[in-house]
């Protein structure tokens, strides 16, 4: 099995120590770096492979918006997963805009980012339950106007991906969904897999947009 390499920043030792620890339980991911210079972590990205980096951000700094440029540019094949206390519009905004494909609010759970790990790793974005629901919050008043919908059935989702996309755009996590279903979590991203490329859709906040605009899910 191939492994996922992740590398974590964090101003602070102990929450890089700790975030490195909770992950060491998964075999199928290995933290690489460990840093809590930015100096260092660029240094240290350019002599180990890298998929994923986890960056916890306390208080958004032009600092971080610009490693998060240099990483998007220099080296886009590593995917940039935020994780902050704060769940403030302009900062989530900034991120993405910067390049960072995962934001992680400070209600995240351990499921949520080793979810959020493996989508950055199969080349999908991942937001968390609440930072989806800031995105969409526009979205939803263009819903209620006459947009003309899109036609499900052209894209040929059998009624399982349709459950699993019902259940998923309703903010339960993979391993709630193969609970709810009787199915491995595994057999889950695998469906989510087809349905995104059946969609022709990369970020997840897109897949939700198309979700609620087919009335197959409601917030």
């Amino acid at each position: 099995m191939n492994k996922i390499n992740v590398a974590i920043l964090d101003k602070h030792q102990i929450v890089v120590e700790g975030i490195g620890e909770l992950l060491s339980s998964f075999e199928d991911i290995e933290v690489i770096l460990k840093m809590s210079d930015k100096r260092e972590l660029i240094d240290g990205i350019k002599m180990n492979t890298i998929h994923v980096l986890i960056i916890n951000i306390h208080e958004l700094r032009t600092e971080d918006l610009n490693l998060i440029q240099k990483i998007e540019t220099e080296t886009p094949q590593i995917k940039v997963l935020i994780l902050s206390v704060t769940s403030d519009k302009e900062v989530i905004f900034k991120t993405i805009k910067a390049g960072a494909k995962g934001f992680l609010a400070k209600d995240t759970g351990k499921n949520e980012l080793i979810e959020a790990i493996y989508s950055l790793r199969n080349g999908y974005d991942y937001f968390s339950s609440s930072i989806t629901n800031i995105l969409l919050n526009q979205y939803v008043s263009s819903i209620k106007s006459n947009e003309p919908k899109q036609n499900i059935n052209s894209y040929n989702l059998s009624s399982r991906e349709l459950e699993i996309l019902k259940l998923w755009g309703s903010s339960y996590t993979n391993k709630e969904i193969a609970e709810k279903l009787f199915i491995s979590i595994r057999t889950v991203e695998s469906h989510k897999n087809h349905i995104m490329q059946k969609l022709n859709m990369k970020t997840t906040v897109d897949l939700v947009k198309f979700a609620l605009k087919n009335n197959i899910i409601q917030i």
